[in-house]
């Protein structure tokens, strides 16, 4: 499947649609105390980067990029519509993140994902490329239900 991966103001109904309905996944799989997903007003802050991915004139998925220091970045808000899911778009956003963190001069890119079996997909995708377990990192604190993961660039 060909994607179209936008850099997104996150100003549109579809996308802002999009990002709620990923709040609601997270928050219906952990505590809301677990819940490190971002809604839109955090979204919008400058050291966040936002892609919009489109098939067509359909929206698909999303994925976002945090900046937390000159050599740090951190994964945030990758989600992939039911209708898309196991079709790539998830490694779609995946591969647009890690291309802008090298592109910044990042050398460490870091996460946070669930732990209960609904975040397995995506554990799975990010052990697949390259990234291993670590402990919190930036201002998380150890959780049972995060994992946390990173990967040097």
């Amino acid at each position: 499947m060909n994607f179209d991966i936008r850099r997104d103001d996150l100003s549109g109904a579809e996308v802002q649609a999009l990002v709620r309905e990923h709040m609601a996944g997270m928050l219906s799989n952990s505590p809301l105390e677990s819940v490190h997903a971002l809604a839109l007003e955090g979204l919008r802050k400058p050291e966040i980067t936002f892609w919009s991915i489109w098939s067509d004139k359909e929206l698909c998925g999303c994925g976002a990029l945090k900046e937390l220091d000159a050599t740090q970045g951190e994964i945030k808000s990758m989600g992939t519509r039911e209708k898309f899911l196991r079709m790539g778009v998830g490694q779609a956003a995946l591969n647009q993140i890690i291309t802008e963190a090298k592109a910044r001069g990042y050398t460490r890119l870091s996460l946070e994902t669930g732990s209960t079996p609904a975040f397995e997909p995506a554990l799975a995708l990010y052990q697949r490329n390259g990234f291993e377990r670590c402990g919190p990192f930036a201002d998380y604190k150890l959780d049972p239900f995060s994992i946390f993961m990173t990967k040097l660039l």
